[in-house]
């Protein structure tokens, strides 16, 4: 009888054992890259700045011309403008150019020779 007492607690650390790997897996596979998407996200609506194009999360594209601390004013058509929450931007299509960075369609072409 001393035997089956020794046996049957050798087994019990399997399944807490099972119970741990499971909740790594999660850990790794799915909470942890959620939680990078939303600091990537929260960092890019920080960022942006007048003139850049950014896309809504309802799809709507626009040129940012007014940036406050929770509030985006976009031009979604020549002259039309319109007030967003920061939060509904999903995505910032193209940066603005600065100074620093001239812009492709800035190039200069050469000039023909006055005869």
């Amino acid at each position: 009888m001393n035997y089956a007492a020794e046996t049957s607690g050798g087994s019990s650390a399997l399944p807490l054992l099972v119970v741990v790997a499971f909740a790594a897996f999660v850990y790794f596979l799915m909470i942890r890259p959620q939680q990078k998407r939303r600091r990537e996200v929260q960092d890019m609506q920080s960022t942006m700045g007048i003139g850049d194009e950014v896309v809504t999360v309802g799809g709507l594209y626009g040129i940012v011309t007014e940036v406050d601390n929770d509030t985006v004013m976009l031009e979604i058509a020549p002259g039309v403008t319109a007030k967003y929450a920061r939060q509904a931007i999903g995505k910032v299509n193209r940066k603005a150019a600065t100074e620093e960075e001239p812009a492709a369609d800035e190039e200069t072409a050469p000039t023909p020779d006055a005869d």
